[in-house]
């Protein structure tokens, strides 16, 4: 019968503590860096409306002349 490999087996547990750690370590700093307000988003919002509003009033513009 086939010898257990102890070493692999303890290898696959360091990494998967190693990965559970940095997942939490992740969730944590998203957590942190998460505005309560949330004026993140609405300014990415506003760019992104006002791009959009600058390239239809620039179409409209030559097709009128």
């Amino acid at each position: 019968m086939a010898k257990p490999n102890f070493q692999y087996e303890k290898r696959q547990k360091e990494l998967e503590k190693k990965r559970k750690k940095e997942e939490k370590l992740k969730r944590k700093a998203e957590k942190g860096s998460v505005p309560d307000d949330g004026t993140e988003a609405s300014d990415v919002d506003a760019d992104e409306s006002d791009s959009d509003t600058d390239t239809d009033t620039d179409a409209t513009g030559p097709a009128s002349n």
